[in-house]
């Protein structure tokens, strides 16, 4: 038996403690069939197989990214960029230069603004956008996503006026003196005017997903944890399939929404291939730091009238972690507030109690302000923390949000690992970079509380072994071994060789899905 495809002269880091290092990688249907030397690795080689000599690059099981919205994603590369502006002005600028290219009417989008890096230290207003918005409803979405700010047409299409009660769970922010609507609305008041925006056709959707598919292997991502919220995105995810664009491995994340349909049609989690996989179902129970909606104990340190918002009361949260673990599903459960998670572990706990489940795998999703306490209680329960390690990067400001007490406590991996909690990591993408380097490089070289930096080889395993385990998928996937799925990624240097800061210029050289090469980096 030949190989279809045969990596050699590589320095294959394999994510399997018995066997770290190899030289070279034979591959047959799809598979892995041998890793070793050189040498052992060329009497697989026959007429027909190829060849790559990767002259001494080194090469990592494929990355898994455990938290990516990829619709979202593939919409936001179409709106306005706001990442990284300084200044309203700079908002206003790139809003300027966009409506001049819109026609009268339509809509103008754009993600990615932070109040706290403005040099104005104030959020936008719908009277900022306004001046250079006269012709069209606009809406810009805060980076953390819970968020948004819009134009005065926006608020007035959607009925928004200084009488308009703030929804369940949602807050419209008014002006203190005269009452009326600042622009800014929180978590489910964003819905007032995400509504007002025409759907998207499964056609351009199409095109989104392709196009963000494409940027997710660019970065070398072999597998998504992809978190959708309609029954479209699932249709996409099926047809780019059918038409060979979907170039790498899919496990659904559904919302909570749609739970009574999942199960109306016997599905749970596991079902399908490993190709597309039905995963874990989504519930959220709190919003963000960045937006001051996070459910906290205590008061935020620089607004000392907020404490965020949760989404459910415990009773209801209760019930539809029991409804989806009853169905067959794995949860992963959006919590980033100790409050959140206080409460989504209460959950967890009675319905384990209740009705017990060896082997369930729950997940809690970013699990940012934590306390020993509640790290305890995960470990004990074997909770997942799905974790966003570029958040670090992000919110540079955490300990002005929170006070330095807790903020020692904010995105704690080190601990997380060092007490037994299986740790994964994701990006959030749209709200972080989609690149997986990156994450590694923000957990190996935190500068805020480095007592919470990890190795190299745990920032490794966070994207590769832990979050094959995440999607019950460790026997296929997740480290270079005979028999596991043939996902590979090349990178352009050592991350165990060069300092931790340069681990965020390391590139992707190549991204191998089953054994088929669907990205090579260009000269």
């Amino acid at each position: 038996m030949w190989a279809d495809l045969v990596l050699t002269n590589a320095n294959v880091l394999t994510m399997n403690p018995s066997k770290p290092h190899a030289q070279a990688i034979a591959v047959k249907d799809h598979k892995i069939i041998k890793v070793g030397t050189n040498k052992e690795i060329k009497t697989w080689i026959g007429k027909n197989t190829e060849i790559i000599n990767l002259k001494g690059k080194t090469v990592v099981p494929g990355f898994i990214d455990t938290h990516v919205h990829i619709t979202g994603f593939g919409k936001s590369l179409k709106q306005i960029n706001l990442r990284g502006v300084n200044s309203i002005k700079e908002i206003q600028k790139k809003l300027k230069s966009r409506a001049q290219k819109t026609p009268k009417g339509q809509w103008i989008l754009g993600r990615g603004w932070d109040q706290d890096r403005l040099a104005e230290r104030r959020y936008p207003t719908r009277w900022d956008l306004d001046k250079f918005s006269p012709n069209n409803p606009v809406i810009f979405t805060r980076v953390c996503g819970h968020l948004c700010v819009a134009n005065s047409q926006t608020l007035e299409s959607a009925g928004i006026t200084k009488e308009t009660t703030s929804p369940p769970a949602g807050q419209i922010d008014k002006d203190l003196k005269t009452g009326e609507p600042t622009g800014i609305l929180r978590e489910n008041a964003m819905n007032l005017v995400w509504k007002m925006i025409p759907e998207s056709s499964e056609e351009e959707l199409m095109e989104a997903c392709s196009l963000a598919c494409q940027k997710a292997v660019e970065a070398g991502l072999t597998s998504v944890h992809w978190l959708i919220s309609s029954p479209t995105e699932i249709r996409v995810i099926q047809k780019l399939r059918e038409q060979n664009k979907l170039p790498l491995r899919v496990y659904i994340v559904v919302s909570v929404k749609l739970l009574d349909h999942l199960i109306d049609l016997g599905l749970h989690t596991g079902f399908g291939d490993n190709r597309i996989r039905v995963g874990s179902v989504k519930i959220f129970s709190d919003g963000s730091l960045g937006a001051r909606t996070a459910a906290l104990f205590q008061p935020y340190h620089d607004e000392p009238t907020r404490k965020g918002i949760v989404l459910y009361t415990q009773r209801k949260l209760n019930t539809l972690v029991m409804e989806a673990h009853k169905a067959g599903f794995q949860l992963a459960i959006h919590a980033i507030g100790d409050r959140a998670i206080d409460m989504v572990l209460t959950a967890l706990e009675k319905v384990l109690k209740e009705a017990p489940k060896k082997d369930h795998r729950h997940r809690i999703e970013h699990a940012s302000v934590l306390n020993k306490r509640l790290i305890q209680r995960m470990r004990k329960l074997k909770v997942i923390a799905s974790v966003q390690p570029h958040f670090v990067v992000s919110d540079f400001w955490v300990a002005n949000r929170v006070g330095s007490t807790r903020a020692r406590w904010v995105y704690p991996f080190k601990t997380l690992i060092q007490e037994g909690v299986l740790t994964t990591g994701g990006s959030d993408c749209p709200v972080e970079p989609i690149d997986p380097l990156l994450g590694i490089w923000a957990a190996v070289a935190r500068e805020a509380f480095p007592e919470e930096r990890i190795s190299v080889d745990d920032a490794l395993r966070l994207y590769t072994v832990n979050a094959a385990y995440a999607s019950f998928e460790e026997d296929i996937k997740g480290s270079i071994d005979v028999g596991k799925l043939a996902d590979l990624v090349v990178l352009s240097r050592e991350p165990h060789e060069i300092s931790p800061n340069e681990i965020r210029d390391v590139k992707v050289e190549m991204t191998i899905v089953g054994g088929k090469v669907v990205y090579v980096k260009s000269e």
